[in-house]
């Protein structure tokens, strides 16, 4: 079983890491006191798998003493699984600045005169757990993809292009566009293979349908522009912390031209990397 305590500064991004980590596969509790932490250590290992990825958030406002939480770390980590503290830092202009923009009290505000005080004397309280850290993240110049990207190579051993599922489809304009679509390329262009007798039953995955539709070269021009347009946009739409994209081919009735154009490029994506699924989903409406 695998324990990471996400602790830091509020307003440093703790809830937005948290939210990164579960889509990581990680079980997310929020503000669980440290005298608790044990007891659900022992209910998760005793959850058939359920639980073998837990991320708990620990913040200020949890105890006035953070001995009882390095005491619970030090028995997590002598039973044998892997227990880890996550802490997340921001620069106190940072922090100012967001709070400014949420316009959310600073839990330590009760009892200081200015924000300002509130976040110097959180940095002062917090010391302790960030040195006791086996990780620390500074959020202050990091986007949102910037800060998922670092979760990613930390916790789960990915890059931004693992960490994002490309889905290509093809689809019949006539039957309407996928809802899901981000992307959308229409080949009602290219010649159409149901006016070939022999091809009309078939569909574009059919090694004759693919070969009549390739056979023209404005289809081969098109997929490699289109291999370029993809080379470059991937990369930058996982930098930007998309985790899945979908990528829709129509034709007129999505039997022949989409299927062959949207089978060609799923080989492509397969290629550079990015984890894909195809789907056909007008196929069965032939």
């Amino acid at each position: 079983m695998e324990i990471l305590i996400i602790s830091g500064l509020s307003g440093a991004g703790k809830s937005k890491a948290a939210s990164f980590l579960e889509d990581m596969g990680f079980y997310i509790v929020d503000n669980m006191p440290a005298a608790m932490i044990l007891k659900f250590a022992e209910f998760c290992a005793g959850g058939n798998g359920r639980y073998d990825r837990v991320a708990l958030v620990y913040d200020v406002r949890t105890s006035d003493s953070f001995t009882e939480l390095f005491d619970v770390l030090d028995k997590l980590r002598g039973m044998g699984g892997v227990c880890r503290m996550l802490f997340l830092q921001a620069s106190p202009e940072t922090v100012i600045k967001r709070y400014k923009e949420t316009r959310r009290r600073h839990p330590l505000s009760s009892g200081t005169d200015t924000l300002e005080e509130a976040v110097h004397r959180e940095i002062e309280v917090m010391r302790p757990v960030k040195e006791r850290a086996d990780y620390v993240i500074d959020t202050s110049s990091l986007s949102t993809a910037q800060l998922r990207g670092e979760l990613l190579r930390i916790f789960s051993g990915k890059d931004e292009k693992t960490g994002m599922t490309v889905a290509v489809t093809s689809f019949g304009f006539k039957y309407g566009l996928p809802l899901e679509a981000d992307l959308v390329l229409d080949v009602r262009f290219m010649p159409n293979p149901f006016y070939i007798e022999t091809l009309r039953l078939k569909t574009g995955l059919d090694k004759a349908v693919s070969d009549y539709v390739f056979s023209f070269q404005q289809t081969r021009d098109f997929l490699s522009k289109l291999e370029d347009l993809l080379t470059l946009t991937l990369p930058l739409y996982a930098e930007e912390g998309k985790t899945s994209l979908t990528v829709a081919v129509g034709c007129t009735g999505g039997q022949h031209r989409s299927v062959a154009i949207a089978h060609a490029l799923t080989g492509f994506i397969q290629q550079t990397g990015y984890p894909v699924t195809e789907y056909h989903r007008d196929i069965p409406r032939g």
